[in-house]
Formats: C-alpha cells, structure tokens, sequence
C-alpha cells in the first residue's frame, strides 16, 4: 500500500490479512447477500489490514492470526547472552583487562602449542589440556567471565573439563615412555592392531 513502510528482509514471510466477512464480493454479510448502500461511511477498524510477519494460520478466538508453526523464524532478531557472560573488570578498564579469563587461557594455549613446536609434545599438550581445565575452573568460579562463557554454565564447565581431562590423559600416555599406563587400553589397543 501506498505510504505504508515495510521492513527490510519481510520478504516472503510477510503476508497482508484482511479480515473475513464471509460475504462473497458484492454482497453485504448482515442483509443475505443483497447489496445494500449504507448511510455510513468504512467503519476503519474494519478496513484496517493486519500485516502478519511469520506463518500464519486460522485466527485466534480474539480474530488475531496466530502463528501457525513452532519453528524459529528465518532471520534472528536477538540472541540472550550466555550466562555469566558480562565483563570480568569494570567498565572504565582497558578491554584486555575486561577480557582476562579468556586471554588467561588463551596464553595457555599458546605457550602449549609453542612448546608443541620446539619439540616439547608432551609438555606442550599437557600445557594445553591443563589451560582447558583453567577455563573449566573460572567458569565455575566467576561469577562474569566475558568472552569465555559460549553456553550456559554447565555445558561450558562439562566441555572444557571433558576436553581437557581427555587431552591431559593422552599426553601422559603418549609413547615412548608414557607417565600413564592404563592396562586396558594397552591390551585393547594390542587387540585391534595385531595380526592375525
């Protein structure tokens, strides 16, 4: 309609309802169907659209049109932040300082992966798997944890302490001369590789 603005990226989910008098054209619902002239004029609210901007289906006891399907709409407006995700340091700190858990572990990492490099593997990923259980502990710990909170609390503290109690264990097992022997492993790693 003319001087009627619309939303960039309504696109096809946007679709214009005129509500249903259940009159066939021409007809006036109230008289059966005989065409009428009425001494008043439109009543607005009656000739009033209602722009719908998701699926749609029947309309609900109130005449509104509900939506008509239980999946998220194409394009996501806004997302919650994840819990515990605010900064670690007040406003007015310089951003590192506001970003420290995450830049914490981070440097972990890093050093890990250097080591890594200098030909130091099983230090090095011990360095890492042990920056990943740091990060596991300061979720748990802080309350704010800025950049390092991706999920709720639970599933970040449950992923970095998997991850790396899994990394820390192979790196103490790793040959020659693991730090680690667990029997079973080297009986069912002989099993799947032997010959037969």
């Amino acid at each position: 309609m003319p001087g009627e603005s619309r939303e960039p990226g309504a696109g096809a989910a946007e679709a214009e309802q005129v509500p249903d008098t259940g009159a066939v054209d021409g007809e006036s619902p109230e008289f059966g169907g005989a065409d009428v002239a009425s001494d008043e004029g439109p009543d607005p609210e009656e000739q009033a659209e209602i722009v719908v901007r998701d699926a749609i289906s029947a309309p609900d006891i109130d005449g509104r049109p509900r939506r008509a399907t239980r999946r998220f709409p194409l394009f996501t407006r806004d997302t919650a932040p994840p819990e515990g995700g605010g900064r670690a340091a007040p406003r007015d700190a310089p951003a590192p300082a506001r970003q420290w858990p995450v830049l914490a572990v981070l440097a972990l990492v890093g050093l890990g992966l250097l080591l890594t490099a200098l030909d130091r593997f099983r230090f090095g990923t011990l360095l890492i798997g042990v920056a990943l259980l740091v990060g596991a502990v300061l979720r748990w710990l802080l309350p704010d944890v800025g950049m390092l909170a991706v999920r709720s609390r639970f599933t970040d503290i449950a992923t970095y302490g998997v991850l790396g109690t899994a990394i820390v264990l192979l790196a103490l097992m790793v040959q020659p001369d693991p730090w680690l022997v667990i029997p079973f492993l080297k009986d069912t790693l002989h099993f799947t590789v032997s010959s037969s």
